[in-house]
Order: structure tokens, then sequence, then C-alpha cells
């Protein structure tokens, strides 16, 4: 990676001010970062530890390589239940090959420049998912709010709830008062000393009180997973083949899609914050290359944490320094305090987790998406309920294909084919619609607006709209194409039937054709079958063209005067057009 690349712009008038800023922020972030690195390891079916080493290791090489400077990366709680899954279905060192694979697939996103594409995912998709996993998050983490033992986790949701309900009758009551006390002091945290991590405060308080008081009475960390190892592990390849490439190729698709799009989100509230502009495709690339790494020391993928990287923002970072301060402090206390880590109960992750899952929920969002009672709300409460009782994969994929039907449909109904005639209480002579009738038509030359994007999905309505119209086989068929910005080799076909029939019997002109409609007629022959001459850039030159092509045997006795023409070439007295005028105008 060249240093042009490792350097542009991100820290420019860089000083020792804006050092101890990132110092502080990084210091704030990285305490931050301990137990929820933690608390989504365990939540994801895997070791305690294996969320620090994420955070460590992708936390550095996110903020020094990727495209925001003030993003903060890490293991996310929307991972959560993929992770789970792959766990539950491959073990563990299988998801580390499908986040290794997962790094490669947001590495080659990057260079081949796809950062732009992760915003045309609806919202309805992203609010749906997002809203889907806080559910099972939080539903998650009622066993250990319970202290309820012996509850076989499963990877469907249903499955999950009928577990806990079978083991309700064993609630440990201090497990329930450990999880009440963190909760209290998470929540009552921030109000009276707002500059002070909740979280950290919350598990040394309720940890402290279980020690003290009822050490032997909760499940803890050290008692579940074994103690926390005080040192980074050793550096391993996995062991990959041929048959568990092509049998985690989904998963790893599934990690690599919802890690670009919560980096690029997180990225985004970033730039709304500072002001700034994040570069996506460097993202991915910085994306890509932590989650290539990370596995390689037993950690678990990771992506951009949006409270994290709002909370860097608000303690005053500057550069990605603070990034990288927060992956050392979190190192640190691995080496330092790793025993001591141990001894948190798992009640007191609980309410950790839950808290995360609210904020995550998108509560409001999701409320005001359904009030509108539109395909959207369709498309979110599909998108939610998928993910909630099925899995994130078939939701996401299952969205999107909603989505896109009703995006199809949208734009299918926004194609407008209109006869139209020159309006002469115009002074520009405008062409409208309003003006033609039974009485005021012109048998000859026949005028078509057409409006919106002539696609796959708007295509056959044209066609049916014109061919339905122009039974009485007028000459000349002139079509306005001005206001229709694209066009695929479905619209072409379409046009292409239309001017090729037509043109058995009489003239297509076509005037104001757009650059990429002309480009794709070019490329097909259908632009040389009507004939240069026939293309016109305005509409008043396409119309002086046709009325040169009119039978003028048939426009003699004409009483439609559709054009200001036909006053000489119907051969009309000049009291009958006065008498025919004032009634028009009188109508």
């Amino acid at each position: 990676m060249s240093q042009k690349w490792f350097f542009t712009g991100r820290y420019k008038g860089y000083s020792f001010q804006s050092f101890q800023k990132d110092l502080i922020s990084g210091v704030v972030v990285g305490i931050i970062a301990i137990p929820l690195g933690m608390a989504f390891a365990i939540a994801s079916g895997v070791k305690p530890e294996y969320g620090i080493y994420t955070t460590i290791i992708a936390g550095i090489l996110i903020s020094l390589l990727g495209g925001s400077k003030f993003q903060i990366g890490g293991p996310t709680g929307a991972f959560i239940p993929v992770l789970f899954g792959v766990v539950a279905t491959y073990g563990y060192e299988n998801l580390l090959i499908a986040g290794f694979m997962a790094g490669i697939i947001l590495f080659l996103m990057g260079v081949f420049r796809l950062g732009s594409l992760i915003k045309f995912i609806p919202r309805p998709v992203t609010i749906g998912f997002t809203s889907g996993i806080a559910v099972i998050i939080f539903v998650g983490q009622i066993p250990n709010f319970l202290g309820l033992s012996n509850v076989e986790k499963h990877e469907l949701f249903l499955d999950n709830m009928h577990e806990i309900v079978l083991h309700m009758g064993e609630i440990n009551r201090y497990s329930v008062l450990t999880a009440i006390i963190c909760l209290a002091v998470l929540l009552l945290t921030p109000r009276f000393f707002p500059k002070i991590p909740g979280s950290l405060i919350a598990l040394i308080v309720s940890t402290g009180i279980a020690t003290i008081f009822y050490p032997t009475q909760v499940a803890t960390i050290g008692s579940t997973y074994g103690d926390i190892p005080s040192n980074l592990p050793s550096f391993q390849v996995p062991d990959i083949s041929y048959e568990k490439i092509v049998q985690l190729l989904r998963p790893a698709f599934v990690i690599a899609i919802l890690g670009a799009i919560e980096s690029l989100l997180s990225a985004v509230v970033a730039d709304g914050m500072t002001n700034s502009k994040h570069n996506s495709n460097r993202e991915l690339v910085g994306q890509g290359i932590a989650n290539i790494v990370t596995p390689l020391f037993g950690g678990i993928p990771a992506t951009g944490a949006i409270a994290r990287t709002a909370t860097n923002i608000k303690t005053g970072a500057t550069s990605p320094i603070s990034g990288v301060v927060h992956g050392m402090v979190v190192l640190l206390v691995l080496l330092l305090f790793a025993p001591f880590a141990s001894k948190i109960p798992l009640a007191s992750m609980a309410p950790i987790l839950m808290v995360v899952a609210w904020n995550m929920s998108e509560r409001r969002v999701f409320y005001h998406v359904l009030q509108t009672k539109s395909e959207d709300s369709i498309v979110l409460l599909v998108t939610f309920l998928l993910t909630v009782f099925v899995n994130l994969t078939v939701a996401v994929e299952v969205g999107l294909i909603l989505a896109v039907i009703i995006f199809t449909k949208r734009m299918g109904d926004i194609i407008v084919t209109e006869k139209v005639l020159p309006n002469p209480a115009n002074k520009h002579e405008k062409v409208e619609s309003h003006v033609v009738t039974d009485s005021h038509d012109c048998p000859q030359i026949s005028i078509y607006n057409v409006e919106g994007p002539l696609f796959f999905g708007a295509a056959q309505a044209f066609e049916q709209s014109i061919m339905s119209t122009i039974n009485y086989r007028p000459k000349i068929l002139l079509l306005r194409l001005g206001r229709v910005p694209f066009m695929d080799t479905t619209g072409e076909a379409r046009l292409s039937s239309i001017v090729k029939d037509f043109s058995k019997h009489g003239i297509v002109v076509i005037s104001g054709i757009k650059s990429q409609p002309k480009k794709v007629i070019m490329k097909t022959g259908l632009y040389d079958f009507v004939g240069e001459k026939h293309f016109f850039e305005h509409t008043g030159d396409a119309i002086n063209y046709a009325l040169t092509q009119l039978n003028t045997n048939k426009c003699l006795g004409c009483r439609h005067f559709a054009f200001k023409e036909c006053t000489a070439l119907s051969g009309t007295t000049d009291n009958f057009i006065e008498k025919k005028t004032v009634y028009q105008h009188s109508n």
C-alpha cells in the first residue's frame, strides 16, 4: 500500500495537542470496548477472549487502513446471530475461515470500487434486519439475566424461546440481583457522570458486589469459559480446503455484506458529526485487511462500530491515532487485568447487551415506516420477521428481492405515454395532451409524449398504449423521447416492435432522444433502421418535417385543424376557420 494511500489528508496539520485529544479519546473508547468485546463474543457462541483479540487487532488495522478518520472497529452486535449460526453449524475453526474469506471479499469490493453500491440497499431492509437482530440479542440474554442453568442455545429463535420457558423454574435470584444492579448503574451513570463509561462502572460495581457477598452463587466468565489468558494467541493459518471454501462461501458472503453495510453506515454517521467525508472504497479495503488478519490470531469478524465511533468523536478525536490508542489500551488491559475479567458474572454482561440491543433496535424509525402503510412497510415487516424466525441470510435475500420487485412496479407506474398536439393558445405552441379531442386531432400525424424510464417493468405498457391508439393507421408517428432518461434492451425491443410494425405503412420520426437511449438503439441497429434523417433534436423541427410528408389530398376538407398549417392545406375559408377557433376557445 503506497504512502499516498496511507497518509492522504489523514494527518494534515496534526500536532501535539491533536495527539493529546486522540490519547484521551482512545483511552475512553478502549475502556468502553472491553466489556462489549467480551459480551459480543460470548453472545456469538465463542470464548470472551476472542472478542478481546478482535478489538485489539481489527481495531488498530481498521483505524490505520480504513477510509474514515474517526472509525472505531471491532466486534459488533449486528454480527451476533450470523456468527452464532456459523459456530453452531460449522464450529469455531470454520468461523475463522469464514471470517478470513469475508475479509477477502471486502478487500475485493474495495479494490473494484463497489463501496458506492451499498447505498442501493433500501432503508426498510436495513431497519428490518437491524431491529430483528436487536430482538434476537435481547431475548438471547434472558437466560444470563435470570441465571438459568443448563439452557441449550439453538440457532432458531423459537427453539431458544422454548428452551427459556422450559427452564423458567430455575431462576437464580442472585443472578437477577446482580443483573438489576448492573442495569441500574448502566442507566444512571450517563445521567450523573456523563463522561464516565457506564458499561465499565456497571461491570465493576456488580462484579464487586457479587464477588464480596455471594461469590459462588452466580456463573462467571471464568466458571463458564475458563480463565482469560493474559496474552495474545500465536499466529496460526486456518486449515483451508476447497471443500470448506465451497461450504462456507455463503456465510462468508453474508458476513462481508453485513460488515460492509455496518462499516459504511458508521462512516456516514461520523461524516455527519464531523462535517468530513470518508472514502467508502478505502474503508472496505481496510475492513477487508482487518478481517483477513484477525482470524489468524483467533479473532472473530469485525466491522465499524457506530456507538464507539460516535463516542470517539464526542470525546475529541482528531485522527485515526485515537483508534490505534483504543486498541493498545485493550491490549494493555488484557496483559495486566485478564485474571480479574474472569470473575465477571454472566449476569453482569446480560444488561449491557440488552441495552445495546435496545439502542440498535431503530424502534422509532421502525414505527414510522409502519405508519406509512406502504410497500416499504411490507418489506420492513418481512425482513424483520424472517430475521427473527428464520435467519439473517434469508431475511436480507427476501427483503432485497421484495424491494426490487416493488421498485420495479413503482418505476413501471411512472411511465407516461400520452397523445399530444401543439396548443394554439400557447405563444410557443407547446405540445400538450388536453388539446387532443375527437374533433381536434390530425388523422395523418400522431404525436406521442413518452415520459419515464423505458425498461423491462414499463416496456409492455408503453407498447400497448401506443399500439392500441393508432389503429386508424396514421402516416407519421412522432415519438417525443426527450423525457426518457434510460432504456434497457427490453425497452428497446418494444420500441423496435412499434417502429418496425408502423414502418410497414408509415414513417416513424423521433425527437429529443437522450444520449443513453440513443447509444442503446445505435448498438442494436434500430437507429439505422429508423434512419438518421428521421431523428430531430427539437419537436418543432420534427413536426415541420412530418408536415412535408403528408398526403395533401387527404387534407382537403379536413376540419380538425391540428396545426396552424392546416388552414392552407385543407382549403377551408377564413370565415369558417374564424368560427372554428372561436368555438374551440369558448369550450
